[in-house]
């Protein structure tokens, strides 16, 4: 290897700043369940539940990219201390509000929308903190986004536990200030890290050379491939829970086939991380998008429960490096200037696509055969790697395809 896992921690402040950025980011897989959790029990309806927590949702995932124009224009500091203190307030609000008997629905889901707004972008800023670390090492680059991308995957295997830990033991508006205290300490000390500290505010120059219109088309083609990978996990999820129904089993097999996903996703973003690629980036996000697709199609063939476990395990090999690789494309696409902003439109259609995912998955699962929409998802999948094999911005050439 010429740039170890070891030698991306060792990067001056890196391993410290990751792991002020990791306690932040648990708050994502904390607070959003804590909040559903809570809105139930409060309001007695699953449906006021579901509201509440799609406009949660929304506000976090499409407002992301307008977040991460705060931290190009004004740096992270000045940015994520404004936005943290909103987003722990409203939280706080919103939990008084939870505790309180008869607060209508549209309060609470005002409350828990805005707070989702002011959310800390903290995963695109570290992916920046990165990009600056590596100072132009594209091998270095690639194992740094690879651990991320699996400690990731990780932190929202283990939110929802610890949630599960919690409601044992309080209520789940507990949940939500522990999310809370999480996001203010790691997001605290993130800033105060000097990698974090001596970043430069990119000021006018933003809005001046890297508007919209010209960060987009740059990311266009890495965007549609993460897009197919969210799509395949949101459908995914659904259809593990109608194939096990329709089989027999019993509701905790979904679980261990979901770990399954998760653990092949970690393997494959370790692999990926670790090896010397000669095939350009834009190749590989396609090739790794299509093979998610061609093994989703393939899960509809499978005769049991055990096929279907070892056949999302090696859907999971795709998923990681898929999204790293598409990370990586984005950096490179745009001025230094706009990278927060590439990689949040990076990960917010990763999060649309899912969410859309969710969607089709219901509308397909009760009116088709669950064979049948294994390989529908899969084809959208496969076709959104296709997409990407027609070109993708020029400037993307600029990663070096071997390192």
């Amino acid at each position: 290897m010429s740039a170890s896992y070891a030698r991306v921690l060792r990067l001056p402040h890196a391993r410290r700043t990751f792991a002020a950025a990791l306690l932040g980011r648990l708050s994502y897989g904390v607070v959003p369940l804590s909040v559903m959790l809570a809105v139930t029990r409060a309001t007695g309806s699953y449906a006021v539940a579901g509201t509440v927590m799609a406009l949660f949702g929304a506000t976090v995932v499409f407002l992301a990219p307008a977040r991460a124009y705060l931290i190009d224009r004004h740096g992270p500091r000045r940015a994520l201390v404004p936005l943290l203190l909103s987003h722990v307030l409203l939280l706080a609000v919103l939990t008084a509000a939870l505790r309180h008997p008869g607060t209508p629905p549209y309060v609470l889901g005002a409350l828990t929308a805005l707070a989702g707004a002011c959310a800390p972008p903290l995963g695109p800023t570290m992916r920046t903190v990165w990009s600056r670390l590596a100072d132009g090492d594209q091998g270095l680059l690639q194992r740094a986004y690879s651990l991320d991308g699996v400690a990731e995957e990780l932190l929202f295997v283990s939110g929802p536990l610890l949630v599960g830990v919690l409601v044992a033991v309080a209520t789940p508006e507990a949940g939500i200030v522990v999310g809370a205290a999480l996001m203010a300490t790691g997001t605290a000390v993130f800033v105060r890290s000097p990698a974090v500290r001596n970043a430069p505010p990119a000021g006018r120059v933003v809005r001046r050379a890297t508007g919209e219109r010209r960060v987009l088309p740059r990311i266009g083609r890495p965007v549609a491939a993460v897009a197919g990978v969210g799509l395949g996990l949101g459908v995914l999820d659904l259809l593990v829970v109608a194939f096990t129904e329709r089989h027999g089993y019993g509701g905790a097999s979904v679980a261990w086939v979901l770990a399954a996903l998760s653990a092949g996703s970690a393997v494959g973003g370790m692999l990926n991380g670790a090896l010397n690629w000669r095939i350009p980036p834009r190749t590989r996000v396609t090739l790794t998008t299509a093979g998610l697709g061609l093994t989703l199609v393939a899960a509809g063939f499978a005769p049991g429960l055990i096929g279907l476990a070892l056949t999302v395990t090696v859907a999971g090999l795709f998923v990681s490096p898929a999204l790293t690789t598409g990370y990586l494309i984005a950096d490179a696409s745009v001025a230094p200037e706009a990278r927060t902003r590439a990689g949040a439109w990076v990960n917010t259609a990763v999060n649309a696509g899912s969410t859309g995912g969710t969607a089709l998955a219901g509308a397909l699962a009760g009116r088709l055969p669950v064979g049948v929409c294994f390989a529908v998802t899969g084809a959208a999948v496969l076709l959104a790697g296709l997409v990407t094999a027609k070109g993708t911005a020029a400037v993307a050439e600029t990663v070096p395809s071997g390192v």
